[in-house]
């Protein structure tokens, strides 16, 4: 198995399927023995995820790839479209949120910082009204709870009763949608 070594001084061997291969990140201290006892470990992962990620590609080379004009017209409709429901969400949550963002990004469909500013990918405009949804309630929920715990979850399930549904949609057909995107 082919992979590329990434060294830093983190504790943990990680591994991670990309477009240009396996890339394992791992501490300065690791020897090669190591990191090939937690890639065999972890074979049957790496397989089903290289495997997910070339189903990904197909689907995105048949929807096609888009254009620059196409990304800042998703941006400019995330920009419109998202605060409403931010504004909408947050007395249901009982938050206010800080400044949002709207940006192109690889992997991440939202995020929340500690100091209340949201980030959402403009992508999340070529997904259905519910997954947007789910996505603005998961990362407005992060401004009571900032950790995934099962308190984090019950109050996303509490305010978006079907959120389960459609993360699972996001994670049926988000790889497709994030690899339309030119890198």
């Amino acid at each position: 198995m082919n992979y590329t070594v990434k060294r830093s001084n983190r504790k943990t061997i990680g591994i991670e399927v990309t477009p240009e291969g396996l890339l394992v990140r791992a501490p300065h201290r690791a020897s090669v023995s190591e990191i090939e006892r937690v890639l065999k470990k972890h074979e049957g992962w790496i397989l089903s995820h290289m495997q997910r990620l070339e189903q990904d590609l197909e689907e995105a080379r048949a929807q096609g790839m888009l254009t620059e004009e196409e990304l800042r017209d998703l941006a400019r409709r995330a920009r419109e479209y998202l605060p409403r429901r931010v504004a909408h969400y947050e007395p249901l949550i009982g938050v206010r949120a800080g400044r949002i963002t709207i940006r192109t990004q690889k992997s991440r469909w939202g995020s929340c910082s500690s100091k209340g500013n949201l980030n959402f990918n403009c992508l999340l405009m070529l997904t259905p009204p519910e997954v947007i949804d789910s996505v603005v309630v998961h990362e407005l929920c992060h401004l009571r709870e900032m950790n995934h715990s099962p308190r984090f979850y019950a109050q996303v399930r509490r305010v978006y009763p079907e959120y389960d549904k459609w993360h699972r949609w996001l994670s049926d057909h988000g790889g497709a949608i994030l690899k339309r995107v030119q890198r």
